[in-house]
């Protein structure tokens, strides 16, 4: 715990894993050769039936701030599962901390399948340090093409990616902490917004992403869950379907049907929204967010900004 001297810089960050036994080693590395270190590491094992267990259990043995929960056997769920699994390392990191007179200013996530550059929290909280009104930030995910060169995944600078973020713990604790939905990361960015904190993506600060996005499941899987995501989000239906066309026209083309598909079957078995009115709202209004965004890009561009 001494590795961490600044009382203000101390964070803690939980890691959801499944039969992770490929990945997880280097994330390990990757964690422990941070320059500033967590002083919390709660990586939870959702019932893998691979080696992540004992892959776990020695890294446990090696540092006392890592930290574990192990749950039964659960299917494979990109749904809500995800941020099931992420509340139960929270509210463990967060209960181990009390007990154990641990202070921390932030509060984050790691998936399994990503590697961190060194200073990745460094650089992180050095960001939310220069910005009092920053909630939440993330890094950027990069992957390796087929080129085996090292790409940027483009996200919008408002919002922080999942597989790498933190929270600064009052903001996390001011929108009720990690909402469990479909799309989780989406619905807190909201609710950062919604109570006046920014929200922000660092592209210098590097995340490597060895599973492409939705691939763990199948594309097909992931598109039909996003479907089903943006109902239970009350997106609004004309922006649905301009979304699916979008998939629609862009390789591989069954993707647009995998959304569509996602979102009128859960209009069909008329599935619960989201039961928070503000973020629903939101989401009911964000086309115009995204005309507005998208208008901005074509007049900075056509005036040379």
């Amino acid at each position: 715990m001494k590795e961490n001297s600044t009382l203000a810089r101390q964070y803690i960050i939980v890691t959801p894993a499944k039969d992770e036994e490929k990945n997880l080693p280097n994330l390990i590395h990757s964690v422990i050769t941070q320059t500033f270190k967590p002083v919390v590491w709660v990586i939870v094992d959702d019932g893998s039936i691979d080696n992540t267990p004992e892959i776990i259990r020695e890294a446990q043995e090696k540092y006392d701030w890592i930290q574990s929960v192990h749950l039964e056997k659960h299917p494979r769920d990109i749904g809500k599962r995800y941020a099931h699994v992420c509340n139960i390392g929270f509210d463990f990191a967060i209960k181990y901390c009390e007990e154990h007179n641990i202070q921390y200013e932030y509060i984050g996530i790691v998936d399994a399948d990503i590697v961190l550059e060194s200073e990745f929290f460094n650089k992180l909280i050095e960001e939310f340090e220069k910005n009092p009104k920053l909630g939440i930030a993330s890094g950027s995910e990069y992957y390796y093409n087929s080129n085996n060169e090292l790409v940027l995944e483009e996200m919008r600078d408002e919002l922080p990616m999942g597989c790498m973020r933190l929270w600064r713990k009052e903001c996390f604790d001011e929108t009720g902490g990690y909402y469990i939905s479909h799309f989780p990361d989406s619905v807190s960015n909201v609710s950062a917004k919604l109570k006046g904190w920014e929200t922000k993506v660092f592209k210098h600060i590097k995340a490597i992403q060895v599973r492409k996005t939705h691939s763990a499941e199948g594309l097909w899987r992931g598109y039909k869950v996003i479907g089903i995501s943006d109902y239970f989000r009350d997106y609004h239906p004309l922006f649905v379907i301009a979304k699916g066309i979008k998939y629609l026209c862009r390789s591989p083309y069954y993707l647009g049907i995998a959304y569509l598909y996602g979102y009128l079957s859960s209009v069909l078995r008329r599935m619960d929204k989201i039961d928070n009115e503000e973020v629903r709202n939101y989401y009911r209004h964000k086309y115009k967010e995204i005309i507005q965004y998208h208008w901005t890009k074509i007049r900075d561009k056509v005036m040379g900004r």
